[in-house]
């Protein structure tokens, strides 16, 4: 510790001819409108032009004091290798900065979350990192919530949105105590029954109740039948108001698993296929080809 040395004790091996002094990693701060400096943790090829002009995926999630630590993916080698820039947004909601980061982004401070989130990729776009025609964002369950909040905020910041098992009619489910997980949920989302400060807030950014007619980005969106934690027509009923709403032409799909809960197909190969689905429609929306 004195001397911050490190011992490699061990590596596992990536194959594919697959070498770490080909891409580099940063960490980024972006600056809320409240004026917290919100860290954002970046991976990219090595050598990037910061001339705005590379893709670029960003990913959020900021819930239940989870943290998104950067971590080594080799599915997102498929994304790095095209020149695809890699983001995750550390927004408030999550634990990476502490308690207090969890509790200035959840209850009566939730759409911090979704703010954070904007800041993070207007940042990316200032920087050079990238543009609003080539950034994409990403997020799961209560990060589904997250991108169908932050497209409706600012739909013209991104090309592209993916919302797996995405959390979209939140005030809906958090009205109807019939669902199992509704009254332990009120802990983070508040109890919009009895507390109309609650219903408020949450009627404010409830993805489902604030879809308006205008262009949103193009989507793709998931949903599992069996799901338990996020009821399958959430994100029926979202894109089905989208398609009826939205103003532009861009592609939104809806892909709902049949025989798959919250965590999406089971199996190592059904998860790669599965995987390999939503990078295909964001290289597509993003304009990516193949490897360089």
């Amino acid at each position: 510790m004195d001397d911050r040395s490190r011992t490699l004790v061990k590596q596992d091996p990536v194959l594919g001819g697959y070498d770490p002094a080909d891409y580099e990693t940063s960490r980024l701060w972006a600056t809320a409108p409240d004026g917290e400096r919100v860290p954002v943790s970046v991976v990219h090829r090595r050598g990037l032009a910061l001339d705005g002009s590379a893709p670029c995926l960003l990913y959020g999630y900021g819930s239940y004091e989870h943290a998104i630590d950067p971590s080594f993916s080799p599915s997102r080698l498929s994304l790095l290798e095209r020149g695809v820039v890699f983001a995750v947004a550390h927004v408030r909601g999550g634990g990476e900065m502490g308690r207090r980061w969890y509790e200035d982004g959840r209850l009566a401070h939730k759409t911090h979350t979704f703010t954070d989130f904007v800041a993070c990729a207007e940042h990316l776009v200032a920087e050079g990192y990238t543009s609003p025609e080539r950034l994409a964002a990403r997020g799961r369950s209560a990060g589904g919530l997250l991108m169908g909040a932050v497209a409706n905020l600012r739909p013209d910041l991104f090309r592209a949105v993916v919302a797996e098992v995405p959390f979209v009619d939140c005030l809906t489910t958090m009205l109807d105590e019939t669902i199992p997980l509704t009254v332990t949920e009120w802990e983070e989302w508040g109890d919009p029954v009895t507390d109309p400060h609650a219903y408020a807030l949450m009627r404010s950014y409830s993805p489902y109740d604030n879809v308006e007619a205008k262009d949103y980005p193009a989507m793709f969106v998931t949903g599992g039948l069996h799901d338990p934690r996020v009821q399958f027509w959430e994100p029926a009923k979202w894109v089905a108001k989208l398609r009826a709403t939205k103003t532009d032409d861009r592609c939104l799909v809806l892909k709902t698993e049949m025989g798959a809960g919250h965590a999406g197909p089971s199996g190592r190969y059904d998860a790669w296929r599965d995987e390999a689905l939503v990078l295909a429609f964001l290289l597509d929306q993003l304009g990516v080809g193949q490897p360089g």
